[in-house]
């Protein structure tokens, strides 16, 4: 009989403890509470994921009801109908502790684009939730529709998007990441989602170990709008960054630092917590590894997952660290008296002198009459420093070297060479079967985005805190000469994205670009650097992390219409609101519709639907 997670007689954990061994623990539950009288447990509801035309993967937890670690089987079974009397494939799998009581078959003999009710039953009595998943179509097909999400921050609020999708009838969903947050307890999270709703995060240490990311799956898997969705829908995944640590790359993170132990060692924990814990397919080894994958849907469209974020991605670019100052080079006398060398001479005196006869100083421009005028006398600037300039003096960022060496830097990448040659291919491989789309599930924003260019007033700058204000400070320095708004976006990889944008020309595609991590919702008119369009990208707002609007706290129409006269790609924003997007794909056209949700502190809410955007097939731009 279904046991649903809702209605159980379930134990406190006081009582749990009293009569669980320690060998397994309350960690091993990872936030469920056990049902007295069973010798086995569900513990996470099911899921099912990246499904084929014959196959696809379900999921569930399974722990042993008798507080000893061991491994423990269960049947899995696959149906046409809710009572199970019309079975289509079924088998018996095991688990133990080695993979976190997780339990993923790749269950095959399905139909294509079939519906089917799939279940897990242990001990003979003990069943699973029932789930619902689909199989994917071949041949030719009328249109499909997709799901599309990313960003669901636990201490954050509610996961009423979650719900909103469960409820909606859809044939797959695609999370592009962000499905859980590594941080500390207290760290990026809501009062009132924490104090209130009592949504705090276990462990309460930011997650750096195997036990620490499970934990915090475990966590968030306990959600019921999570465990619904799951349910009712098949996923495609990608990782983010933080399933593993923010503002990762493949050497590192901005949240990771030396005294937490070995990135690598770190990164392989959070690989195979995420391999665990996710109804996506992997080897056998039990480390979710390259996670680029692509799945054929019908003759419609091909969907290519890429991974943007770890497995060859170039450390990303900051303003703070990589944004030059202007600068002077001056040609030192033997006396120690500095002469000023014209800026495009620089390069012809560098080669003709030794090095020790140059020294290039960071150049202050002097505000006291009002207008900026530089200061390039040596003696007057060789001893300043930030801290000890003159009232009124101040460095400038030099944006136009930054715009014309580190931004477009040729080798650097966000994918990795192989990541790119596999996407030409997978390209060529679509057009040249015939596939009318071709949909790119990936992680950050492949638009152009540039820094909107705002008022003090629009900006409620004297209203902000002051780490915030130093960061609007500087967006108004940057934003008039048209520099990117996110370095860790594709912005940030320029070289990489003009390879990708011919790729997308040279074979002939249709493509349909995805992306998350922003919170916000957005749509971009792709172009390439003669100005012709090559693809639509479509960026789903968040489940519920919070978006532009708890740091830019403009109205946010005004905010739009700037993103919008600053960048010439961007198509449509919306800058306030938590949501989804779904996108419907036929032979002759592919549409968007956001879904936003009124509200994630509070399980009373009410959705409503966003502007359409529509693509004409073979347009590649919005009309």
């Amino acid at each position: 009989m279904n046991q649903n997670p809702s209605n159980r007689a379930a134990l406190n954990r006081r009582q749990l403890l009293k009569g669980m061994s320690a060998s397994l623990g309350l960690l091993a539950l990872r936030g469920f509470e056990v049902q007295a009288a069973a010798t086995s447990h569900f513990t996470h509801g099911v899921a099912s994921g990246d499904p084929l035309s014959d196959r696809v993967i379900l999921w569930t937890r399974l722990i042993p009801g008798s507080g000893e670690h061991s491994t423990i089987s269960c049947q899995w079974q696959v149906a046409k109908d809710r009572e199970f009397k019309q079975m289509v494939s079924a088998g018996m799998t095991s688990t133990n502790s080695a993979r976190d009581y997780t339990v993923k078959v790749d269950a095959p003999g399905l139909d294509p684009n079939s519906s089917y009710y799939y279940r897990f039953l242990a001990d003979n009595q003990m069943a699973s939730p029932i789930g619902i998943t689909r199989t994917l179509p071949v041949g030719d097909i009328d249109q499909i529709r997709l799901g599309i999400t990313s960003c669901s921050n636990y201490p954050q609020g509610y996961f009423n998007v979650y719900r909103h999708m469960a409820e909606t009838d859809i044939d797959l969903v695609l999370h592009l990441g962000d499905y859980i947050y590594e941080y500390a307890e207290g760290v990026y999270s809501n009062e009132v989602a924490t104090d209130k709703l009592g949504r705090k995060v276990e462990p309460t240490n930011e997650i750096l170990s195997l036990e620490d990311y499970r934990m915090r799956y475990g966590l968030y898997r306990t959600d019921e709008d999570l465990q619904l969705v799951h349910a009712r829908h098949p996923f495609v995944c990608v990782w983010d960054d933080h399933e593993l640590a923010n503002d990762s790359w493949k050497e590192g993170a901005e949240n990771h630092s030396a005294d937490e132990g070995d990135f690598q060692a770190r990164m392989r924990s959070a690989r195979q917590a995420y391999h665990e814990w996710m109804p996506i397919r992997t080897s056998s080894m039990g480390d979710q590894s390259a996670i680029f994958r692509s799945f054929k849907l019908g003759n419609l469209a091909d969907l290519i997952m890429l991974d943007t974020r770890l497995h060859g991605r170039d450390r990303p670019l900051n303003y703070a660290s990589d944004l030059p100052m202007h600068s002077a080079l001056f040609q030192l006398s033997a006396s120690g008296e500095g002469s000023l060398i014209a800026e495009e001479d620089s390069a012809q005196v560098i080669k003709s002198l030794p090095a020790e006869q140059l020294v290039r100083l960071t150049m202050p421009f002097d505000f006291t009459s009002g207008t900026p005028t530089p200061v390039n006398d040596y003696a007057a600037i060789k001893d300043l420093t930030a801290e000890t300039l003159p009232q009124g003096w101040y460095y400038l960022p030099d944006s136009q070297s930054f715009k014309q060496k580190a931004l477009v830097e040729p080798d650097r990448t966000i994918l990795g060479a192989d990541q790119e040659q596999w996407l030409d291919s997978q390209l060529q491989a679509s057009t040249a079967r015939g596939a009318t789309w071709q949909v790119i599930g990936q992680q950050v924003l492949m638009g152009k985005l540039r820094l909107p260019v705002l008022t003090n007033k629009q900006l409620k700058i004297d209203q902000a805190e002051p780490y915030i204000r130093e960061i609007l400070e500087m967006m108004q320095v940057l934003a008039p000469d048209q520099l990117p708004f996110n370095l860790d976006a594709w912005d940030g990889y320029a070289a990489c994205r003009d390879r990708v944008f011919s790729s997308f020309a040279e074979q002939g595609t249709n493509p349909v670009v995805l992306g998350g991590d922003t919170h916000n919702a957005w749509a971009f008119n792709l172009a390439d650097s003669n100005g012709q369009a090559v693809a639509v990208e479509i960026g789903t707002p968040a489940v519920n992390s919070p978006g532009l609007e708890t740091y830019l706290p403009t109205d946010p129409r005004v905010l739009a219409q700037a993103m919008q006269d600053a960048s010439a790609e961007l198509f449509a924003v919306d800058t306030s609101r938590r949501g989804w997007s779904e996108i419907t794909l036929t032979p002759e056209a592919m549409t968007n519709q956001w879904h936003f949700v009124s509200t994630v502190l509070d399980r009373d809410y009410a959705v409503e639907r966003g502007a359409i955007q529509y693509c004409k097939a073979g347009n590649k731009r919005f009309s």
